[in-house]
């Protein structure tokens, strides 16, 4: 496979996925209107299910009006036959056989109406059925993606509560190194200052004449004193 085949490929790829990601975006809004167009094409079945069975109707009304004719002419032409006139019997003969071939083609035709309005209200039953659990189904979808959408929510603002809780804690972290820092150069400073402070002091002592330390001359007649007052 060459590179420009390669590149049409994953053009085809990525457009399929963004198909995709559109349709499952829009599932819902999708899964309704399916829903709306099987109700739709359910009661488009449901008027052909009316204008059937006003066919068969008609046909039956028809079967039942050719019975009728039948048995009249039948009647005329044993009238006729009585009267020994052979030419009338026969011109009814031939009409009540015109009209026994319309009633076995209407008896046929209201057969099949009928039988087609039974297979169409079958499937109207089925269809019916299978829309009221869609439906159900549908209510019982949308109920659960409000729930996990609402979860969702909550997680991500409890993230978020912990990001900014993470980030309070470091900022606190922060300012208090920065306190003890802080005090410990106020503590070295204040060290420094006093040391500085009595080193001056003995310097000025020294300046003076003045001195706290103890010479060797300072101890020996200490120790001759203490010698003299025993004895």
């Amino acid at each position: 496979m060459n590179i420009w085949s390669k590149m049409i490929t994953a053009l085809r790829g990525g457009v399929n996925e963004a198909g995709e990601a559109i349709i499952d975006a829009q599932a819902l809004r999708i899964l309704d209107q399916e829903i709306r167009d099987a109700s739709e094409e359910l009661n488009k079945s449901k008027d052909g299910l009316a204008s059937i069975i006003a066919q068969q109707k008609l046909a039956e009304e028809k079967v039942n009006t050719l019975k009728a004719d039948i048995k009249k002419n039948e009647g005329f032409i044993v009238a006729a036959l009585e009267k020994k006139d052979e030419a009338l019997a026969s011109e009814l003969a031939v009409r009540v056989a015109n009209f026994e071939n319309q009633l076995e083609s209407e008896t046929d035709a209201a057969k099949s109406f009928k039988q087609q309005a039974e297979t169409l209200r079958e499937s109207i039953r089925t269809a019916e059925h299978q829309i009221k659990q869609l439906k159900q189904q549908t209510e019982t979808v949308k109920a659960t993606e409000a729930v996990q959408r609402a979860q969702k929510v909550v997680a991500q603002r409890h993230n978020g509560s912990n990001s900014k809780l993470r980030t309070a804690l470091d900022s606190l972290d922060r300012i208090q190194e920065n306190q003890k820092l802080n005090a410990a150069k106020m503590s070295a400073a204040s060290e420094i200052a006093q040391e500085s402070s009595e080193t001056n002091l003995d310097q000025k002592l020294r300046d003076a004449g003045i001195t706290g330390s103890t010479s060797a001359d300072d101890v020996l007649a200490r120790i001759k004193a203490k010698a003299k007052s025993k004895k």
